[in-house]
C-alpha cells in the first residue's frame, strides 16, 4: 500500500510544488518512502508500541499541530489517525466516506461503485479535490550506496558480473505461489536457451523454498533469501535482466524500480 501511494504524493507535488508534504506511517514503511524527492518529512506513527501511551500520541499531535498543516489526506480508512489529525488541527481533512471516522472528515468521497487497483483508489481521493496524477507509475528512491551494496551481495555470493534471472517463488499465501517444480524447471531453462544464471530472491523465510528449488535443479541457482534488505533487493531487480516474481510485495518493488517483470497470477481478482 505505501509503494501504491507513491503515485498520489507525486500527483499533489506537482498540483503545488513549492507545498511542504509530510507523510505519517508505521515504521516498517519508512524504507520504502525514505529518500522520495516528493517528501519532505515522514512523520512515524507506531501506535500499538511506540506512540501506544497517551502522552507519547499527544507528542506526535504537537508535532503535526506545529506545521501548521492546510490539508491531510487519508489514504486508508482509520479512526484512530483520522482523531489525530482532527486534534491536530487540521483544517481540511480529505478521506473515503465509513461510518465510524466519515464524520471527522471536512470532505468525505464516496467509496469507487467499481473495484479499483489500490493506485486508482488513492488518486480517486486527489481527484475529488482537482489533483490529477499524469503518471500512475510506483516508485522507491534507490541510492548509489544501495547499489554498491547490491553490488557487492552479488559479488559474495558468486554471481559476480554475470548476467541473471531473478527468480522470486515467494508469497505470503499459499494458494498464489507458483509450484517449485516450475520455478526450477524455468531456471534450467533460462540457463540453457538463453546462458543467463538464475538467482533466487526472497526474505529469511523463503531460504527452504529457494533451496528445493535448488535442489531440482540441473545448473544451480544463486541464493541470496534473506541477504537483502528492500533497498538493496530492489537495486538487484534493476541490475537483473527479468524479474520472474509471484503476486507479492517483491513483485511490487521490482515494477517499482522499472525492472523487467514477469508477474504469476494465482487466485485474485483479474479486475484488481
Amino acid at each position: 500500500d505505501t509503494l501504491f501511494a507513491t503515485p498520489f504524493i507525486r500527483a499533489v507535488r506537482e498540483k503545488y510544488p513549492n507545498s511542504y508534504i509530510a507523510v505519517l506511517t508505521h515504521p516498517r514503511c519508512y524504507e520504502i518512502l525514505e529518500g522520495n524527492p516528493n517528501i519532505n518529512d515522514i512523520i512515524i506513527y507506531d501506535e500499538k508500541k511506540q506512540h501506544r501511551s497517551i502522552l507519547r500520541r499527544f507528542s506526535i499531535i504537537a508535532y503535526i499541530r506545529s506545521k501548521n498543516f492546510d490539508a491531510a489526506f487519508i489514504l486508508k480508512k482509520s479512526l484512530s489517525r483520522t482523531l489525530l489529525l482532527l486534534f491536530s488541527k487540521i483544517p481540511m481533512r480529505v478521506g473515503y466516506r465509513s461510518k465510524r471516522a466519515g464524520f471527522l472528515l471536512t470532505k468525505k468521497v464516496d467509496i469507487p461503485a467499481r473495484g479499483l487497483h489500490k493506485v486508482e483508489y488513492f488518486l480517486n481521493l486527489g481527484k475529488a479535490v482537482g489533483i490529477e496524477a499524469r503518471n500512475k507509475n510506483y516508485e522507491i528512491s534507490i541510492s548509489d550506496n544501495d547499489i554498491k551494496r547490491a553490488e557487492k551481495i552479488l559479488k559474495d555470493t558468486g554471481v559476480k558480473d554475470k548476467k541473471f534471472v531473478a527468480l522470486n517463488a515467494g508469497g505470503n499465501w499459499e494458494p498464489k505461489r507458483w509450484p517449485a517444480e516450475n520455478f526450477a524447471k524455468l531456471g534450467d531453462e533460462i540457463f540453457e536457451k538463453l546462458g543467463l544464471a538464475a538467482v533466487l530472491t526472497g526474505a529469511e523465510k523463503d531460504i527452504g523454498l529457494a533451496e528445493k528449488i535448488s535442489g531440482l535443479m540441473k545448473h544451480k541457482p544463486f541464493i541470496l533469501c534473506g541477504k537483502t534488505d528492500l533497498k538493496t533487493l530492489g537495486a538487484i531487480f534493476k541490475k537483473a535482466a527479468c524479474v520472474v516474481s509471484n503476486d507479492s510485495g517483491p513483485m511490487h518493488l521490482a515494477v517499482s524500480v522499472r525492472a523487467n517483470v514477469v508477474a504469476i497470477f494465482g487466485p485474485t481478482s483479474p479486475e484488481l
